[in-house]
């Protein structure tokens, strides 16, 4: 470690890095030059490496802590830090619950500032930044139908929702989204299409009558997979914009009621498109907390998610910021 620059730890760009880590019930430290993860079993402590330089999120959870020098590593390789509850929810910050800063962003006064003049240059005209929502929107219905109809997805987990049932309800949100006047009739039409999706995959694994409801531990599973899974989805958001130097509060779509309002925006991309889907098949087949994050995590990965998220950012911020300045 004491041979390596703190550039060279971030050789590997955020997009192209395969590691999430929720820990619990652990310390993280540094051992002989590397940031490890400590568990006690018994008389003896077992170390486990994390590689941090191809590490994008690092979530602590319950009964965790970690030293001043292993949050120093973890900066230079520009790892995303952030404490949360038990199973990776809720996130937690130092007086409320809020996901922009629940992040110990690693800072550093050379950070690009190429995409936030972009997007400044547009976030305060009212119409540009309403097109910049529809095409967050847009996105994601784009996702949704790529991955559930996706031949592969559905023979590896057996997810297979009505194609043209599905095809019909993108086309109608799709006319919707063009023709909402405003932020809020967009919100209207996220909530009515997500509603319906719901239903689709609840159908799709035969998982019965199902009503979306938050927390409390009397949730059924699918609820609670949801709730895990969107905080998974949150950790890649914040990823994208601390990458591409976005303030959360920059939001397009969410802003009104949440200082990260980007965060929830960018989450939304993949939400409903791999988390949605992946909370009922866990549901329907009985999987643990721990399965059921691992299958979002690969599935997450295989789809290359956080690359999703920084294309569309990078693609609505160049368009946007040239046509506001013409």
């Amino acid at each position: 470690m004491e041979d390596l620059s703190p550039g060279d730890l971030k050789t590997i760009l955020h997009s192209k890095r395969a590691n999430l880590y929720y820990l619990q019930h652990c310390r993280v430290l540094v051992n002989g030059g590397r940031v490890e993860y400590v568990t006690d079993e018994g008389k003896r402590s077992k170390y486990w490496n994390i590689p941090i330089a191809n590490t994008t999120s690092l979530l602590l959870g319950t009964g965790t802590s970690v030293t001043q020098a292993a949050m120093r590593e973890l900066a230079k390789a520009g790892v995303l830090v952030g404490f949360c509850g038990g199973g990776g929810t809720p996130l937690f910050s130092a007086n409320e619950v809020d996901v922009e800063v629940a992040w110990f962003s690693p800072q550093s006064e050379y950070r690009p500032t190429e995409y936030l003049q972009y997007w400044v240059r547009f976030w305060f005209d009212d119409a540009l930044r309403l097109e910049a929502a529809r095409e967050f929107q847009r996105e994601r219905l784009q996702q949704v139908e790529t991955h559930w109809l996706a031949p592969r997805f559905q023979r590896d987990s057996g997810f297979e929702p009505s194609g043209t049932e599905l095809k019909t309800l993108l086309a109608r949100s799709r006319d919707a989204i063009s023709a909402a006047p405003d932020t809020n009739a967009l919100l209207t039409e996220e909530a009515r299409l997500t509603k319906q999706l719901f239903r689709l995959a609840s159908q799709a694994v035969g998982y019965g009558d199902f009503s979306r409801a938050k927390g409390g531990s009397g949730v059924d599973p699918a609820n609670r997979f949801l709730d895990h899974g969107n905080y998974l989805a949150y950790g890649l958001g914040a990823t994208a914009s601390w990458v591409l130097g976005l303030p959360h509060g920059l939001a397009v779509l969410h802003g009104k009621t949440r200082r990260g309002g980007l965060v929830f925006d960018i989450a939304d991309l993949i939400k409903d498109a791999i988390i949605l889907p992946q909370a009922f098949i866990s549901a329907g087949r009985g999987d643990e907390e721990q399965e059921f994050r691992q299958a979002c995590i690969e599935r997450l990965t295989q789809v290359e998610a956080l690359d999703t998220m920084i294309d569309t950012l990078k693609g609505v911020a160049e368009r946007l910021g040239h046509e506001a300045v013409r």
